[in-house]
């Protein structure tokens, strides 16, 4: 039988107020007196699926105005931090003990005066997240009526379809403690304090109080989605490692072969670490020998000296001193697979293009050649999914680099070479969504051009292994807890309204928290060190206030590719 692996506990990296954990961070007691005490959870509400946890509300004091709450909010919009999460606008639902009922962001609805605050009082929550459903449940009687699973009847809330729902608890109020012990499929005697009752999920998995409903599961890592085609337990070249991978190296002048990385790279974004130099990438579409800037706006320069070979452990480089191979230069370049040099040519769109993809991992290489018109379609490769990153330059000019991100939307861009908050303009997307086998460019010069040549590179989140997506700054060095659902390799961040730079973290230049080492993808600037952040093995925490990490209140764009999947067993 397959391994529940581990199951889902409170976060004691993420919370607000004076909180205990114990119980291996199954029970959280909220001190008294702090009604705006509330923690986080190890896991994210999976996206697909249909899921059921249940947890015993506890307090010592039945008559003291105590609260409890546990609260589904969209980390793209909401962050942990907001008082009691009751009277909040946004993206928030809430089940609010003391009146059994649910908030709808500040909305009410009052099913059973009082039930939920009872000491003993277990209870449950059952989501759909392909049907965008959801029910509660207080000692195993569901609060809005019977419900039917397969149509949604009587629930009491319909999450937002794709949003990345962090899960958090609340627990105090009045002169009292009150405390929650959680079971996701981990215990049902909710530590000694009930009989063990032995109901397991739909996959045989857990151990729960009450029967999950048909089809739910527990959430614990085994039940976690993850894309097929990048699961490490395979024994082809797609899993995570063979799709992404990070490299440094110190420069000596001479022609060599930089090995280590493991797979042979189809992109190779080169950055001298401790001396001021530009950016360089180079990509096994255009050749080796063709070199751009990701930190400035010049045109595609040739040079013979530059990547001799993309190889099956890394790329061989030549000797002469052009800030990839300078003596003494420490070295680090963040490399792609797409697919392996073979490239096809594209007719989907109204542009023609050589496309080079690589569907498993969610990654492609465009060319094509500008007509100058407006709104015109290209043909991008990646059936697996919809774009969420593009990065679009014009070879034959010194125009800025054109950047997409899933979370500025179609009518905005960002410029990758500038710190600049993003802007509107249909010039550059044509207010069109990348679908799973287009994309649009307008008729600004940095996209479509006529008679000019560009290369665009995209990609789109895998699941267990690539995340595009933002979260909300809360100012404060205790920062947002980012849920990937894999172990980061490579987490980078841009402010989406205003100006900031695009920060870059690895663990190849940091191999233990907290990670220090940044550079910027705009900026020529040496390595620096400063704006911490944690890698984790389900995500990032960020560890500064700093306003282009953490700006209270902002919307910060992040990216992030990864090398283990949450679902299997990792440290760090």
């Amino acid at each position: 039988m397959a391994s529940s692996g581990n199951f889902c506990t409170f976060n004691s990296i993420s919370k607000v107020g004076s909180i205990t954990f114990s119980g291996g961070n199954t029970k959280s007691v909220h001190a008294n007196n702090q009604a705006s005490t509330i923690h986080d959870s190890t896991f994210d509400i999976p996206k697909t699926g249909k899921w059921y946890f249940e947890c015993r509300f506890a307090n010592n004091n039945t008559g003291g105005g105590l609260v409890s709450m546990f609260v589904l909010y969209d980390r793209a919009t909401e962050y942990i931090g907001e008082g009691t999460f009751t009277n909040q606008g946004g993206n928030y639902i809430t089940y609010y003990g003391y009146q059994n009922g649910i908030y709808i962001g500040s909305s009410l609805t009052n099913y059973t005066s009082n039930i939920g605050t009872q000491a003993g009082a277990i209870v449950g929550c059952a989501i759909d997240r392909d049907n965008n459903h959801m029910w509660v449940s207080v000692n195993n009687t569901w609060i809005n009526g019977t419900p039917d699973f397969s149509d949604g009847t009587n629930k009491v809330a319909s999450p937002t379809a794709g949003a990345d729902y962090g899960l958090a608890f609340s627990g105090a109020g009045g002169s009292s403690s009150a405390f929650w012990i959680c079971n996701f499929g981990q215990a049902s005697d909710f530590l000694g304090t009930e009989t063990a009752q032995g109901n397991a999920d739909a996959n045989g998995f857990g151990d729960f109080y009450y029967a999950p409903p048909s089809g739910y599961l527990g959430i614990c890592s085994g039940n976690l989605p993850i894309s097929a085609d990048i699961d490490p337990a395979q024994t082809d070249d797609d899993y995570p490692q063979k799709q992404f991978g990070i490299i440094t190296y110190t420069g000596n002048n001479t022609a060599r072969s930089i090995t280590g990385l493991g797979m042979a790279p189809d992109v190779v974004w080169v950055k001298a670490r401790n001396q001021s130099a530009s950016h360089q990438i180079y990509d096994s579409s255009r050749g080796g020998t063709k070199q751009l800037y990701p930190s400035s706006n010049g045109a595609e320069a040739t040079y013979s000296y530059l990547i001799q070979s993309f190889d099956s452990d890394g790329f061989s480089i030549g000797p002469l001193d052009n800030d990839m191979n300078t003596s003494g230069k420490n070295y680090v370049a963040w490399c792609w697979r797409a697919n392996g040099g073979t490239t096809s040519s594209n007719s989907s769109g109204d542009i023609t293009s050589t496309v080079q993809a690589n569907t498993k991992s969610g990654f492609s290489i465009v060319t094509y050649t500008g007509n100058g018109s407006s709104a015109q379609s290209i043909g991008h490769g990646l059936s697996s999914g919809a774009p969420e990153l593009i990065f679009v330059k014009n070879r034959s000019a010194g125009d800025d680099w054109a950047a997409y991100h899933v979370s500025t939307g179609n009518a905005a861009h960002l410029i990758l070479n500038t710190d600049a908050a993003q802007t509107t303009s249909s010039a550059y997307w044509g207010t069109f969504t990348p679908t799973t086998t287009l994309f649009k460019v307008g008729s600004d010069h940095k996209l479509n051009a006529s008679g000019e040549n560009y290369v665009a590179y995209l990609w789109h989140s895998v699941e267990g292994y690539s995340k595009f997506g933002s979260y909300v700054g809360n100012g404060n060095a205790n920062g947002p807890f980012i849920y990937t659902g894999f172990r980061p390799r490579l987490f980078f961040v841009k402010l989406r309204d205003s100006a900031g730079d695009w920060w870059i973290h690895d663990t190849a230049r940091n191999t233990y928290n907290a990670s220090t080492n940044y550079v910027a993808w705009n900026r020529n600037d040496a390595e620096t060190y400063g704006l911490d952040v944690d890698f984790l093995s389900d995500g990032i925490k960020i560890r500064t206030s700093s306003g282009d990490f953490n700006q209270s209140g902002a919307t910060i764009l992040f990216g992030a590719w990864g090398d283990v999947s949450f679902k299997y067993n990792n440290t760090f």
